[in-house]
């Protein structure tokens, strides 16, 4: 069903390639996260995230950057046990939790093919998230299982958490194909850790400040494109070191005292990969991810987890260009060759 999506889309776009030449400056859409998505038979740890979208490519001066993107965001996020029916508490591996935020990024993408976005989420976690309702609705919805042990969700905590997420180039032999290094770092009342890895993308590929894999689509640059769409396989493991989760751990700032919230405790050392393939054309992002999280809760009975991604992004608001830029020491045009 996911690939037919993005068949589907692509022939959509077919019609629009003549149009490629003219940026979007704005695009709004969703992701959706499920670990049904991939056909498992399985309902646990993360089991579910729906996220809203609103990005707008931004005027600069700076010579050093070719893209400046604001984001806009809202999100929730569901976790459960190793199943949404538990028995009773001793079979909670990892604790219920629900995480509802709105958030506010600005990504600064750099022509040396770098980007550094800065990012604030205001939230909660606990049963004002709605966790439990909402997965309510989606198993009364399909008719899945009832669900049982949210009683012993983790407990309200307020969450203001800021990341910074960094990529740079580390190698393009061609149009075709590159090598990138991926790093983040968050921090606050809920989020603390830092990650590492690299990203491999192979196929039409465009650069770092105009891709979907940096959410740089949106753009009021003048740059020729590497290519006039994007269509490309890609992998990306990461180290993850965390520090501390809220939906894990529970109030960083207060502890409970409410004998029925059950915690754990992290693992400090979370092992990620994503699988998936992107789309780009004038009008239509489409992404498809398959993602496997190593054992992050040490309580868990089952080592690993896979669940699936599905992102629609719709792109309007066309910004028409020569596809030159000023070069910052002579004040030519020139056209960017990497």
């Amino acid at each position: 069903m996911k690939f037919k999506l993005l068949i589907l889309v692509a022939l959509m776009s077919a019609t629009t390639l003549p149009l490629l030449a003219q940026n979007r400056t704005m695009e709004i859409g969703f992701q959706s996260d499920n670990d049904s998505f991939l056909g498992q038979g399985v309902d646990r740890y993360y089991t579910n995230g729906l996220f809203l979208f609103f990005r707008k490519g931004m005027d600069f001066r700076n010579p050093k950057l070719a893209n400046k993107v604001l984001g806009i965001e809202v999100g929730q996020k569901i976790f459960n046990p190793q199943s949404g029916y538990v028995p009773d508490s001793t079979y909670i591996d990892r604790p219920f939790a629900g995480y509802l935020y709105a958030g506010v990024n600005i990504n600064y993408l750099y022509r040396d093919q770098s980007n550094l976005k800065v990012g604030v989420q205001v939230g909660v976690v606990g049963p004002s998230a709605q966790g439990k309702q909402a997965q309510e609705v989606i198993h009364n919805t399909f008719g899945f299982y009832k669900l049982n042990g949210w009683q012993n969700q983790i407990k309200n905590s307020p969450q203001i958490n800021l990341r910074v997420d960094y990529n740079k180039l580390i190698v393009r032999p061609n149009a075709w194909g590159d090598l990138t290094f991926s790093g983040y770092a968050n921090g606050g009342t809920g989020f603390n850790g830092a990650g590492a890895g690299v990203l491999l993308r192979a196929g039409a590929i465009n650069h770092l400040f105009n891709s979907v894999s940096t959410q740089a689509t949106a753009t009021k640059n003048s740059i020729a494109p590497l290519h006039n769409f994007e269509l490309f396989a890609y992998y990306q493991p990461i180290i993850n070191y965390v520090a501390y989760d809220v939906t894990v751990q529970g109030n960083l700032l207060k502890k409970e005292n409410d004998p029925r919230q059950i915690t754990s405790e992290p693992e400090p050392v979370v092992l990620t990969h994503q699988i998936g393939a992107a789309f780009a054309s004038s009008r239509f992002v489409v992404g498809l991810a398959a993602n496997l999280r190593g054992k992050e809760v040490k309580t868990q009975v089952y080592n690993s987890h896979a669940w699936g991604s599905i992102t629609l992004l719709y792109r309007f608001n066309s910004h028409k260009n020569r596809f030159d830029v000023t070069d910052p020491k002579g004040g030519r045009p020139v056209r960017m060759k990497n």
